[in-house]
């Protein structure tokens, strides 16, 4: 493990998820919950578009807090531990709370966790499990500031970006042929990508009325929106005008990610809060898409601006202002030159700021901060 430390990681069953396995000096454990086809959350399964949870996951959620409760104490009971680090304030913290004792607890926020915690019928336990947290981390500081307001001490609370792997995200021209001949791009057509699981807070539904100004300024470029989600046959459907010209994959594999990437020449992710308030923190594709040497054009919102720099590794738009958004894409479809150098900026960016070296010397600060009490 990065800087010598000794880390164990705890998370709930599911679908190809092994029952324990150590990579890179991690060691991971999974924990049953319940009868195996209702192990239903985690994983992005829980909420259904991210706007609402799921009726199986509710009536699950009981014995998930139930069994997530008893790992962390019999892993607490078993060795010598510094810091239990509980990511998604809800419901790992809730969990966590309760077991960890005289052991720091540190929150980690992520986004649909806080979204659940200002629900009614979640903010009491939310409220009662920062009380015994000594440490926040979170990955935006709007994150940050809404669980403050639910009752945390903003002197503790640390924002901290997320990291990416460089070495695997890196650009690689002699790659560059693969998605486009399978997905049937031409060699030299711009191609937009956007990436992430289709809900609501994505705000591809955003982009797709951009669409008709996008292509009638570039009538070459072509547009791939990868990633799986309730909203696919919707956003399939209201895209089905530009046949040949969006292409939706479907879910792709991480392992082929990185190919993707290199086959696009943007990246565009114009994120926005959904009706119900929940919000993405730092979405790890912008990150990815950085590592690669692409252009961003998203949302200034969350904690996106913590990694583009906005007419340096790419173009930060208003949330839902569809012409800043189509002048952005327009803009940058038209001119190669800018894209090469947003893109080498953001490539840059990624390997001196946004590694998992830099990201993991961060949260060692915040664990030392949470070894200190108030």
């Amino acid at each position: 493990m990065r800087g010598g430390d000794r880390v164990r990681v705890l998370l709930p069953s599911g679908p190809r998820v092994g029952a324990a396995w150590q990579e890179d000096g991690v060691e991971a454990r999974a924990f049953r919950y319940a009868p195996r086809r209702f192990e239903v959350l985690g994983y992005g399964r829980s909420l259904r578009a991210d706007e609402a949870v799921r009726g199986v996951a509710a009536l699950v959620a009981p014995l998930y807090l139930l069994a997530a409760r008893r790992a962390v104490a019999r892993e607490l009971a078993r060795g010598t531990w510094d810091v239990v680090h509980a990511h998604w304030l809800v419901p790992n913290a809730v969990a966590a709370a309760g077991v960890v004792g005289r052991v720091p607890l540190v929150v980690g926020l992520h986004g649909s966790d806080v979204f659940l915690a200002e629900r009614r019928i979640f903010r009491s336990l939310a409220a009662r499990a920062l009380r015994r947290t000594r440490a926040l981390t979170a990955c935006s500081p709007e994150l940050a500031r809404r669980v403050e307001a639910i009752g945390f001490d903003p002197v503790r609370s640390r924002v901290i970006p997320y990291g990416v792997d460089v070495e695997l995200f890196r650009p690689d021209p002699a790659r560059r042929a693969l998605w486009r001949e399978r997905l049937g791009v031409p060699p030299a057509a711009p191609l937009l990508l956007g990436v992430g699981r289709m809900a609501t807070k994505k705000g591809f539904h955003v982009l797709a009325d951009v669409l008709p100004e996008l292509f009638s300024a570039a009538p070459s470029a072509h547009v791939v929106l990868a990633g799986g989600g309730d909203l696919l046959e919707p956003l399939r459907e209201a895209t089905a005008g530009f046949a040949g010209r969006v292409h939706l994959p479907g879910p792709v594999l991480h392992d082929q990610l990185p190919d993707l990437y290199r086959a696009a020449d943007l990246f565009v992710l114009p994120a926005v809060h959904d009706a119900a308030g929940n919000v993405d923190g730092l979405p790890n594709v912008i990150l990815e898409a950085m590592a690669s040497g692409l252009p961003v054009v998203a949302s200034g919102i969350s904690g996106i601006p913590l990694a583009v720099a906005h007419g340096e590794t790419g173009l930060l738009v208003p949330e839902s202002d569809r012409t800043a958004l189509a002048a952005a894409l327009v803009a940058l479809a038209g001119d190669a030159g800018w894209r090469r150098a947003l893109g080498a900026a953001g490539r840059a960016r990624a390997e001196t700021e946004l590694t998992w070296d830099a990201v993991a010397s961060r949260y060692r600060d915040a664990y030392r901060l949470a070894l200190t009490r108030a």
